[in-house]
């Protein structure tokens, strides 16, 4: 037989996205640590501290049972879909129905791709903020969606403009994809911003999805998007005909890589989401499920307050003396588990610092562009780290780049 060389192709969705920022990324981290370059890594919000002791504790006792190993339903066990809507009605005062309101996920990431599958034709379009977290985009592109950016500037708060927004016409979009307490920005939500946003679905007539991971690291006042209207009686229903919320155990419980994500939202829409979902996966293994619901049993607030506001705060002292020392100017008032800075003009571009970070000081930190047009002049520091090596690269950066003009405060 003649050889032919191989002609075949992939899909033509794979030209509309690029890998993943930083699985390409950490690849040259990697290599650069084989040399023995010791980076410290500022870049990624993985949570560095375990789960609760009786997280852990109830994992193994699933795993040694022999019968908690066969597949489970795809909608989740009943003891985690109540976990889930006791810890929406004690942090958000939010009623859930466990059975008909509340889906767990694989991670709210697999999330964006199940919501998208049941709600968009190819062709679609989608609402997608700028800047962002980065999947919004890519999972929308590579489903055939076409993706329409709202911005969102410093100058205006990181809030979506909505003076804009209820004046452009928005009857083709499907979905407005929101993230508060936002990333990369820090920016908190607020009672009258998820007012605005329900205002506008009801008016435009889309769905918006809320992704909302971030609301317990240092963060007091944790709000979810169903508390909007709350304030009256005629209008409290509307939020549950027009909005969707992921949330995640990854941040808030320190379990990134557990993979256990929920998805709220009115009935119609959850089965709607469950038909896509129980096409594609066949549940999570028992044991996480059951370690998950134990987490948000036993978790007790004095948990929280010191693995989502003490270690945080402490870091992130330390991450405003980075931004400082680098000529960076950032709003003191974020929240969340980064910091979010401008950089100083002589830059041309952000990766002209950041990749002198890298390679000079041996820090590798975020650059803005990753999320967005309006990013590109901006970095984000992780507080993923511990105490001692965010000081290790305070240290390191003070005595590899020339020292930047003091800035009081934040500004």
């Amino acid at each position: 037989m003649e050889n032919k060389p191989c002609d075949i192709q992939p899909a033509d969705r794979l030209s509309l996205v690029q890998e993943y920022y930083f699985s390409r990324k950490l690849k040259e981290v990697a290599q650069l640590n084989a040399e023995g370059k010791d980076i410290i890594s500022l870049a990624i919000g993985s949570p560095d501290m375990p789960p609760s002791e009786q997280t852990i504790n109830k994992l193994c006792e699933v795993a040694h049972d022999p019968k908690a190993h066969g597949y489970q339903p795809t909608q989740g066990t009943p003891e985690l879909r109540e976990a889930m809507a006791a810890y929406y009605k004690k942090v958000y005062g939010v009623e859930v129905n466990p059975k008909t309101e509340l889906l767990p996920l694989i991670g709210s990431k697999e999330g964006i791709l199940h919501i998208t599958l049941a709600f968009c034709n190819p062709g679609d379009t989608v609402l997608v903020p700028n800047p962002g977290y980065p999947t919004y985009t890519s999972l929308s592109k590579i489903l055939g969606c076409k993706v329409e950016y709202y911005d969102l500037k410093e100058e205006n708060g990181w809030m979506p403009d909505f003076a804009d927004l209820f004046k452009r016409d928005l009857s083709h979009v499907k979905l407005m994809w929101t993230n508060y307490t936002h990333m990369p920005t820090g920016t908190p939500a607020s009672q009258g911003l998820y007012d605005r946003l329900v205002e506008l679905a009801q008016k435009k007539g889309f769905v918006i999805v809320n992704d909302n991971p971030y609301s317990r690291i240092l963060n007091d006042q944790p709000l979810s998007i169903f508390n909007a209207w709350k304030w009256s009686e005629d209008l409290k229903d509307v939020v549950w005909d027009y909005c969707i919320e992921l949330n995640s155990m990854s941040k808030s419980h320190n379990m990134p890589g557990w993979r256990v994500g929920m998805c709220i939202g009115n009935a119609k829409f959850i089965s709607w989401i469950l038909k896509v979902q129980s096409n594609i996966e066949s549940g999570t293994f028992r044991g996480i499920q059951l370690a998950a619901a134990e987490a948000f049993n036993t978790n007790t607030e004095e948990w929280h307050r010191e693995y989502n506001i003490d270690n945080y705060r402490r870091r992130r002292h330390i991450a405003e003396e980075i931004m400082r020392t680098l000529g960076c100017t950032f709003d003191p008032n974020q929240v969340g588990m980064f910091l979010w800075g401008r950089i100083p003009d002589h830059y041309a571009d952000v990766e002209q610092l950041t990749e002198r970070v890298l390679h000079e000081a041996r820090v590798f930190i975020t650059p803005g562009f990753i999320f967005g047009e309006n990013g590109k002049r901006y970095i984000r520091i992780s507080l993923c780290a511990k105490d001692e090596k965010m000081k290790e690269a305070l240290e390191r950066i003070k005595g590899t780049l020339p020292p930047a003009p003091r800035c009081e405060g934040g500004e």
